[in-house]
């Protein structure tokens, strides 16, 4: 099992919501050598939803050129203390990961 995606929401002023999200995963660019001297698969996050409701407030499409446990950070108009924020990821092998945090 995956470890669990870390998520900060907190709102900050003017009607304005602040978001942290940090996913584990080892996003492997399929460029790289392993020890014996083979290639390595590609593997890494695709595509990443975060949401407030039904309402998408962040739809990111990643690729190779991220780093291993990708950050991402951001703000949106809206939300209020106690409203859920929604992550999904998807990555090109088909693995999912999600999570949820409560804006404080």
């Amino acid at each position: 099992m995956a470890d669990p995606i870390r998520i900060r929401a907190k709102r900050i002023n003017d009607g304005v919501t602040e978001v942290v999200v940090l996913m584990p995963h080892p996003m492997e660019t399929g460029l790289g050598l392993d020890p014996s001297g083979r290639g390595r698969d590609a593997h890494y996050i695709s595509d990443v939803e975060v949401s407030l409701g039904d309402r998408a407030v962040l739809r990111a499409r990643l690729s190779i050129a991220v780093s291993k446990d990708p950050l991402i950070s951001f703000r949106f108009r809206g939300g209020a203390a106690g409203d859920r924020v929604n992550v999904t990821w998807t990555d090109n092998l088909g693995d999912q990961g999600a999570g949820s945090a409560l804006i404080v």
